[in-house]
């Protein structure tokens, strides 16, 4: 196996097929096929099913993206270890972000890193399911993780607080609701949209809350992707509670409201200290800093 192919494998997965991983590497796309056919036939298993133009990864597929990224990591030690002086931080900082946590104070943090180490590079990715957090760092896929907490399967990982979160109710447009927040003993009985219940979810926290005020939330939808929440209030499916920024940024065409007590949740930036880059301590040094002035 060799290194180039290895690269090329992930310049395949990250951008979508040979096509856009040739003009990524600045090389023919022949190449590209050629090192992926020539990695299958030495690994023994198929890493992509080909159908038609498009390339879909299979479970041997899926399987090597961490330990790839792992290597592309240590071989960017090396070479900053040989190359850089002691002061200069290139590489790349390897993130994966859940998709609502993905603007704010994880994106501040970014720029001022770029800002600090110019020729460091960042990949930032898209962390679909927040409790495999800890998996994804310790399979190699990323260096960090941001995620809601408190973190699932966390042992021997750390974690430094970000913020908080907050989220509010909306509802379709034309719902009559009363001004100001809305408490939970007087929910309105207008059905909701939830993330699917387990592991610590929000929608486990609003349930038990609800329940507790001796009311019970009517469910209409329930969306394993969030992003599809907001989407379907609109459409008129029911409520949902939706990020405070989401919601805000509809209230001219969607009945949104603060709840009370107000909802919430605290976020933060997970990674394993045992095996950070260069890059990844320069990163973990300015979060610090950051928090500590915060």
């Amino acid at each position: 196996m060799e290194f180039r192919q290895i690269e090329y494998f992930l310049a395949v997965v990250e951008n979508d097929g040979i096509n856009g991983a040739a003009a990524a590497l600045g090389v023919a796309q022949p190449t590209v096929s050629q090192a992926l056919r020539s990695l299958e036939r030495e690994l023994g298993v198929q890493l992509f099913h080909r159908i038609g133009r498009g390339m879909v990864l299979t479970a041997a597929g899926r399987s090597l993206i961490g330990p790839s990224r792992q290597i592309l990591r240590d071989v960017g030690g090396v070479e900053e270890l040989l190359t850089s002086s002691s002061a200069e931080v290139t590489g790349r900082l390897d993130l994966m972000v859940f998709p609502a946590l993905a603007t704010g104070p994880i994106l501040d943090l970014i720029a001022q890193f770029r800002r600090a180490h110019p020729k460091a590079t960042v990949r930032f990715g898209d962390l679909r399911n927040e409790r495999d957090s800890a998996s994804v760092i310790r399979d190699g896929h990323c260096e960090f993780v941001v995620a809601h907490l408190p973190l699932e399967g966390g042992l021997g990982l750390e974690v430094i607080e970000l913020g908080e979160q907050e989220y509010w109710l909306a509802y379709p447009p034309g719902t009559e609701l009363p001004s100001g927040p809305i408490t939970l003993s007087a929910m309105p009985a207008i059905p909701m949209v939830f993330v699917p219940r387990g592991g610590g979810t929000l929608s486990d926290e609003f349930d038990h809350a609800m329940r507790q005020e001796g009311n019970r939330p009517h469910i209409a939808v329930l969306a394993s992707h969030r992003e599809a929440r907001l989407p379907m209030v609109l459409a008129g499916l029911g409520g949902s509670l939706v990020e405070r920024s989401l919601a805000e940024s509809v209230r001219d065409i969607a009945v949104v409201r603060p709840g009370e007590p107000n909802f919430t949740r605290t976020f933060g930036l997970v990674f394993d200290p045992a095996s950070l880059s260069k890059a990844g301590r320069a990163f973990v040094d300015l979060v610090t800093s950051a928090t500590n002035r915060a």
